[in-house]
C-alpha cells in the first residue's frame, strides 16, 4: 500500500513537471516540426522505395524560432489539430478540418478577463472585412496562432509594435496569393493608395495602418473595428494636434501608464516619438510664454531706462 502511494506521488510530481515545462519552455512539436518547420522535406516513398525530397507549401511552413516565444508556445500541435495528423502521410480529408477560432477557447474564460475577448469580437464583426466576407475572413487571417507574439502589453518599443502590427495587414494587402483566399481581384498597390500623404514612408515606419483604418474604442487595447477606406483618417490635424487621436490608439496603453506616473499628458510620446503639433505640455508652454513675456518688459524697462538716464546727461 506504502509504495503504491509513493507510486502515485511520483506520477504526480512528474506530470506537474511536464505540465510546468511545457508552459515555460513550450511544447516538445519536434515531430511535426521536421517537416512543417523546413522549407523542404524528405520521406520515404514505400511505393518507390526510396528518399523523396519535396518543397514544402509555403501556407503550411512553421517559423520554429518565432513559434517558441509565440503566446501559444506551451501547447502541442495536435491540442489544435487532429490527432490524426500524426500519421504520415496524412489523410486528405484532414484539409477539411474545421479550425478552432480564438473564442473557442477564451470566450468566457475570466483567466482572459482583461483582453476583453468578447469586445474584440463584437468590434470585428462591424468591420469591413466580416461583413465583406462574412465567416470565411476569421482571426487567424490576421493573427498567425503558430507565431502570434503580444507587443504593447510587453512594452515593445513603438517602432517595433508598429512593425509587427503593420506586417500582418501587408501580408495580405501586399500578397496576391493570401489576398485571393478572399477575394477575386489583385490586392491594390498600398504605395498608389497612399500617394497623397506627406512623407509617406515614414509614416508606414513610424504608425500602424489601424491607427487609421479603424474606429477608435476605448474599451479595447486594439481596435478591430476595420472601416470602409472611404471612412479613413486623411484630416492631417487629427494625429497633429495636442489631443492626438494616436494618444487614443497607438500610445493609448502607454499614456495611461505615463500618466499614472508622471501627470504629463503626453509625456510617452516625448519619450519613444516626435509627433509635430502632439508633442506639448500645457504647463511647460505656460511658464515659457510667462517666461518671454518676463523677458520682453524687461527689455522694455532696460530700454526706457536708458533714455532717461541719456537725456538727463
Amino acid at each position: 500500500m506504502v509504495k503504491l502511494t509513493k507510486s502515485l506521488v511520483c506520477l504526480l510530481l512528474l506530470s506537474v513537471l511536464i505540465v510546468h515545462a511545457r508552459a515555460t519552455d513550450g511544447a516538445d512539436n519536434s515531430q511535426c516540426l521536421q517537416c512543417h518547420g523546413q522549407v523542404f522535406y524528405e520521406y520515404h516513398n514505400e511505393w518507390t522505395d526510396q528518399v523523396d525530397r519535396k518543397p514544402l507549401n509555403p501556407f503550411h511552413y512553421i517559423d520554429s524560432v518565432k513559434m517558441k516565444s509565440s503566446v501559444h508556445k506551451m501547447f502541442a500541435c495536435i491540442d489544435c489539430h487532429s490527432m490524426d495528423y500524426q500519421t504520415f502521410p496524412h489523410s486528405g480529408e484532414l484539409r477539411l478540418e474545421e479550425k478552432y477560432q480564438c473564442m473557442d477557447c477564451h470566450g468566457g474564460d475570466e483567466t482572459y478577463a482583461h483582453f476583453n475577448f468578447e469586445g474584440i469580437e463584437s468590434a470585428f464583426q462591424e468591420s469591413v472585412h466580416y461583413k465583406s466576407s462574412d465567416e470565411r475572413f476569421n482571426c487567424w487571417m490576421c493573427h498567425d496562432p503558430h507565431g502570434y507574439e503580444l507587443a504593447l502589453r510587453q512594452d515593445k518599443p513603438i517602432v517595433e509594435v508598429v512593425t509587427l502590427s503593420n506586417k500582418m495587414c501587408t501580408s495580405c494587402h501586399d500578397n496576391k496569393f493570401k489576398y485571393g483566399l478572399l477575394s477575386h481581384d489583385d490586392p491594390v498597390d498600398i504605395a498608389a493608395t497612399h500617394a497623397w500623404l506627406p512623407n509617406r514612408e515614414q509614416h508606414f515606419n513610424k504608425v500602424r495602418c489601424i491607427d487609421c483604418h479603424t474606429k477608435v474604442d476605448a474599451d479595447l487595447l486594439i481596435s478591430h473595428n476595420i472601416l470602409p477606406k472611404e471612412q479613413a483618417l486623411r484630416n492631417c490635424v487629427d494625429c497633429h494636434s495636442a489631443n492626438s487621436v494616436l494618444m487614443e490608439s497607438l500610445y493609448a496603453h502607454r499614456a495611461k501608464e505615463s500618466r499614472a506616473k508622471s501627470g504629463f499628458f503626453n509625456a510617452v510620446v516625448l519619450n519613444e516619438g516626435y509627433i509635430i503639433g502632439a508633442n506639448r505640455n500645457k504647463t511647460l508652454n505656460t511658464i515659457s510664454v510667462i517666461l518671454f513675456g518676463m523677458l520682453l518688459v524687461g527689455l522694455l524697462v532696460h530700454a526706457v531706462l536708458r533714455m532717461i538716464f541719456s537725456k538727463n546727461k
